[in-house]
């Protein structure tokens, strides 16, 4: 598991929001076909199964491509990234959630989300 600087995984974050804008993109797209292929659905004008299951590869493909980058995917509904780094001689996670501006909170491997505490200045 390679381990991030807090700059290297800023940098990484940088280099990959165009590929998680179009992830939540295609997130959106894949639950209304769903939505409308269920019980009840109302039909949507994205198309049926076939552009459900052309959805659901892209999701793979994408959710690869950041797993490739050493940062961990820890979450699709919200977006969550979990960058591994060394802070102070601890291993941590750096953590970047859907609608933070960057990088600026990280949590002990044993903790989770739950023990998410800003980054020191």
């Amino acid at each position: 598991m390679p381990l991030f600087t807090v700059a290297e995984a800023r940098a990484e974050l940088a280099r990959l929001r165009p590929t998680l804008d179009r992830l939540v993109a295609v997130r959106a797209d894949a639950a209304e076909l769903a939505a409308s292929l269920g019980p009840g659905g109302t039909p949507t004008p994205l198309g049926g199964m076939p552009e459900l299951k052309a959805a659901e590869a892209l999701l793979d493909e994408l959710i690869s491509s950041v797993q490739d980058t050493g940062a961990q995917l820890k979450g699709l509904a919200p977006l969550l990234l979990d960058f591994p780094a060394s802070l102070e001689g601890q291993d941590v996670l750096l953590c970047w959630l859907e609608g933070d501006e960057g990088i600026g909170w990280y949590h002990r491997l044993d903790l989770g989300f739950a023990g998410r505490r800003p980054l020191p200045s």
